[in-house]
């Protein structure tokens, strides 16, 4: 019992006293509903934080409107609580202006694949270094009860009593069908170490990091996902050098495994498609499609000086003057 005393004050001892901890990261106490899967990601972020060292002041998390959405009340950083499906444009500017910043998105499957499916396009197509987590629950929980874009074909909301009629938008699908992509990964909210793994290479990853999340709606999707949490060879975990760690200590649980490159665009759309079995994992990165906010600066731009005289010069062309 001493030896170990004396360890664990050594431990402590050599603890960097500037270093932050968890601690530093938390905001407001989380008013999701139990069970949400909201909370799996705040503590995702929040341990991604810690570990990778990341100042509070050098970190923005940017939302839009909706459940989701209010993750910048509950970390203890700079945040952005914007308008519904603003989200991207206002991360994109801040990134633009401040690119020593650590900047995260935080948006839900209206938020991106409704109203803000325009700025999800050209996010993704400009590449900018900012990691976007989808927050995919297939329903809008905040309004209470609507159907969502992503919600399945069949369901039965406030704006669809008699069941929502069309095929729901396969997010993931859709993403690997736009220009200019860089990284793009599917995660679940149940599966903890998974999600915190898939985030943490979403962060590394130099350019715009797309990461679908499904999470649960207890309140009013209660167990829709509880075909893959029940049956986990219903998921097909994917693993590759540049992906998940083949020798993670989770990958034994899951018979479906995959050995999948990254590289391999044409089987990633093959694998983000309906199927019996659900990808999770890297589904596919490239590491050489440049930031936008790098080709930016490469640009000659007049300085703010010149744009305020040029600005000045217009005005006066329209001003008004009173006679004498």
């Amino acid at each position: 019992m001493s030896d170990f005393i004396d360890r664990l004050s050594t431990s402590v001892a050599d603890l960097d006293e500037d270093a932050y901890i968890l601690h530093d990261y938390e905001g407001a106490v989380s008013r999701w509903c139990h069970g949400c899967g909201d909370n799996a990601i705040l503590a995702a972020l929040q341990k991604l934080c810690a570990e990778e060292q990341l100042p509070p002041e050098k970190t923005v998390f940017v939302s839009g409107i909706g459940c989701a959405s209010r993750l910048p009340h509950y970390m203890g950083t700079y945040g952005f609580h914007g308008l519904h499906g603003r989200a991207l444009p206002v991360a994109e500017g801040i990134k633009i202006k401040r690119p020593d910043l650590h900047v995260f998105v935080n948006t839900g499957d209206g938020d991106c694949c409704a109203i803000g499916a325009g700025h999800w396009l050209h996010a993704v197509r400009y590449n900018m270094n900012m990691t976007v987590l989808l927050h995919d629950n297939r329903v809008y929980g905040l309004t209470k009860n609507q159907v969502s874009p992503t919600s399945p074909q069949g369901l039965v909301t406030n704006t669809t009593p008699r069941g929502s009629s069309l095929q729901p938008l396969n997010a993931l699908a859709a993403t690997l069908g736009m220009s200019n992509i860089s990284f793009v990964a599917q995660a679940v909210d149940w599966l903890p170490g998974v999600l915190y793994d898939i985030i943490h290479q979403a962060f590394r990853h130099r350019g715009l990091s797309f990461v679908s999340i499904l999470q649960r709606c207890p309140h009013y999707l209660p167990g829709h996902f509880d075909q893959y949490i029940k049956n986990p060879d219903r998921i097909r975990l994917l693993s590759h050098p540049d992906g998940l760690d083949p020798d993670a200590p989770y990958m034994h649980r899951f018979p479906s495994r995959e050995a999948h490159d990254p590289s391999n665009l044409d089987r990633a759309r093959e694998l983000a498609a309906v199927s019996e079995r659900l990808s999770v994992g890297i589904l596919y990165r490239d590491d050489a499609v440049p930031c936008y906010e790098d080709l930016y600066r490469r640009e000659k731009h007049l300085p703010i000086e010149a744009k305020m005289a040029a600005l000045e010069r217009e005005f006066d062309r329209f001003t008004v003057l009173p006679e004498g």
